[in-house]
């Protein structure tokens, strides 16, 4: 039976360099995920090309490139990234230029996928009658449509399937879903057609498996985490597909971390809403027919893996500005440093008011007591040795936030004693940015996909 390997190298953008330079020389795999998207990334993205349209994409992603060329042309390994972020058309731009620059000038093809940003198109949809509401409280997009900063549809595998016929060995997408970056040479190399819903399904699920990196070998796993080995040079999944939808989720040989039963399950439950109804672009997965099997060392085997129909309507990912906050830290040591702590607190909140600062959240907590587990933490202990005053504000009044900036500082001479760790010096005012989930007719989004193709 027909098999590949698809590895994952990156996580989230941000995630370890090395990992896909390792991914391509430890051990053989066909082709190469790198997931480099989360919700607010996109936004982030979007300012960097308002202030450079040369920028909007993952910067990491050209430069890794250019060091992994030559293992991937000889190993004939193919890769799929979302690192287009915003401006997919630049990256490409980047990743030709430095495979010229490494002599593979018509040796390598480029893919491009573009079409999912609809920043410009926002107002005419929202005039059509596309309400594009928010998914978590109903409200229409009408209420912040003056101040969006991103507005991406998630897309699915074709357009990533249109650029593999088309011989592109590298394929640079925007904001595609995570999973179809590993789904869609699946469903390329296997010939799965698009109702094949319950391989799709177990496609989504490899997906979902490798789209976190290392957190599916071992790493932030909660099971047994102490016994496992050498995290210093975890190994990244590997998803080892069969043609029939089964796969195998493994690693290279010789790596640290874990790939168990235990640890994929951990991963499979991440960012779980409904776990019979798993919507993607493609296929609704259910989760719930999920099978694992642990089948040797570092090796567990998936399988049974149901689906249904795809739905009509494609999620939009829509960033918009959302007021002001800024977070500052004072560190009090013993004797009594949380009554310290919270006499300062005290004293903080006093001055802004007479100030008449209004916020809408005021946040305080106490690193070392109270700030992961709140009231759950009971009284602090007895002699607790130092505790870190951690103060948050948010405000749609960008004056009130600079206040509070201000304010914190003078604590140190005016506020209880055994202060210290203020050298960052006065907190940053920085801009919000909030999420609004939607949904959208993929009529009205799927015609405007384009794939591009260009030779080095």
């Amino acid at each position: 039976m027909k098999k590949i390997r698809i590895a994952s190298g990156q996580g989230f953008w941000g995630d370890r360099l090395s990992a896909p330079v390792e991914q391509v020389r430890r051990g053989p795999v066909d082709y190469l995920m790198l997931d480099y998207l989360a919700e607010v990334t996109m936004s982030i993205m979007q300012r960097q090309r308002m202030r450079d349209p040369a920028q909007g994409y993952a910067r990491d992603f050209v430069p890794l490139m250019g060091e992994i060329l030559p293992d991937i042309v000889k190993q004939n390994i193919r890769v799929i990234a979302n690192a287009g972020g915003v401006n997919p058309t630049a990256c490409r731009d980047g990743v030709l230029e430095q495979a010229r620059a490494k002599g593979f000038a018509g040796r390598l093809k480029v893919g491009v996928v573009s079409g999912d940003d609809i920043m410009e198109r926002l107002e005419e949809l929202v005039r059509a009658g596309h309400e594009l509401r928010n998914m978590d409280d109903g409200r229409p997009l009408d209420d912040v449509l003056g101040r969006i900063q991103s507005a991406n549809a998630y897309i699915g595998a074709e357009p990533i399937i249109e650029a593999l016929k088309r011989e592109a060995q590298v394929v640079i997408t925007g904001r595609s879903t995570d999973t179809a970056l590993t789904y869609a040479p699946m469903m390329y190399e296997f010939g799965w057609r698009d109702t094949d819903w319950d391989r799709l399904a177990a496609g989504v699920v490899a997906g979902h498996i490798n789209e976190c990196g290392a957190q599916a070998t071992g790493g932030n796993s909660i099971v047994a985490w102490e016994e496992i080995d050498d995290l210093g040079d975890v190994g990244y999944p590997i998803i080892e597909a069969y043609e029939d939808g089964t796969f195998v989720v493994t690693k290279h040989d010789g790596t640290g971390g874990r790939v168990s039963r235990a640890v994929v399950a951990e991963q499979i439950l991440y960012e779980m809403g409904n776990p019979a109804e798993y919507i993607t672009p493609d296929v609704v997965a259910d989760f719930t027919t999920i099978q694992l099997h642990d089948e040797g060392e570092n090796r567990v085997r998936v399988h049974g893996v149901r689906g249904g129909p795809r739905t009509d309507r494609l999620k939009v990912s829509i960033s918009y500005s959302a007021g002001w906050k800024a977070a500052g830290t004072l560190v009090y040591g013993w004797p009594d440093p949380v009554k310290k702590a919270e006499y300062a607190a005290r004293i903080l909140r006093e001055r802004l008011d007479r100030m008449g600062a209004k916020f809408d959240s005021v946040r305080v907590e106490y690193v070392g007591w109270n700030a992961c587990h709140g009231p759950l933490a009971g009284p602090p202990p007895a002699d607790l040795p130092e505790v870190e005053l951690r103060v948050a504000v948010r405000a749609q009044d960008r004056e009130a936030v600079e206040m509070f900036s201000r304010e914190l500082a003078p604590l140190i001479l005016t506020g209880p004693p055994t202060v210290t760790g203020f050298a960052g010096g006065r907190p940053r005012v920085q801009e919000i940015v909030a999420y609004w989930p939607a949904l959208i007719d993929r009529s009205v989004i799927e015609p405007e996909l384009r794939v591009d193709v260009l030779e080095a």
